[in-house]
């Protein structure tokens, strides 16, 4: 079998990896930051969990938080502002506020959305089963509100092996701002 024939073959089944599906109309997806717009329900600390009906959700989230947050959409690859980022902080939860992934704990998987090798605590992300799309996945999920994160895969790198892919749109971030404040500290002559 040639090289060109494999790759062919091959390439379905590796984009299947990090599939993402799209609405009818053409509108380009992008991140909304919701710090901006804060809600009752949206906190970074506050640890409790959210319960609000849909139809709440559909009041207090921008359009495209709420389409891959609430109904399991998926941003286009390569759309997020947060693929090539490389800022050192937190990623949160858009709709909720909830720290989800530490900024060091990011690579570059090349599969067009945000990669994490491992969340911020154990309570931070829920796993479900995902059948849709006729492949079997685990969906992860906001531990504090359920919004839809991605998806998480078995071929990340050490220590974990795993590759959380993560909607960039779903993700709210906050630089380090202490671990800055004590790098421009020790880097003041005198």
């Amino acid at each position: 079998m040639s090289v060109k024939l494999f790759f062919i073959v091959a390439l379905p089944f590796v984009l299947c990896q990090c599939s993402f599906s799209q609405t009818t109309d053409k509108k380009t997806i992008t991140h909304m930051d919701n710090t901006d717009n804060k809600h009752k329900a949206y906190s970074r600390t506050d640890t409790s969990k959210v319960n609000l009906s849909e139809e709440e959700w559909k009041k207090i989230l921008p359009e495209e938080v709420y389409y891959i947050g609430r109904m399991k959409g998926t941003e286009r690859p390569w759309t997020s502002k947060f693929e090539k980022f490389d800022e050192a902080g937190t990623y949160f939860c858009a709709a909720c506020g909830n720290p989800l992934f530490k900024s060091d704990t990011k690579f570059e998987s090349g599969c067009g959305w945000p990669s994490f090798y491992e969340p911020v605590s154990k309570s931070s992300i829920i796993y479900t089963p995902d059948h849709s799309h006729g492949m079997e996945r685990t969906e992860v999920q906001c531990g504090r509100c359920k919004a839809h994160l991605g998806h998480v895969f078995n071929d990340g790198p050490p220590p974990t092996g795993l590759r959380y892919c993560i909607n960039g749109v779903i993700l709210d971030f906050a630089k380090a701002t202490e671990a800055e404040k004590k790098y421009k500290e020790d880097k003041k002559p005198g």
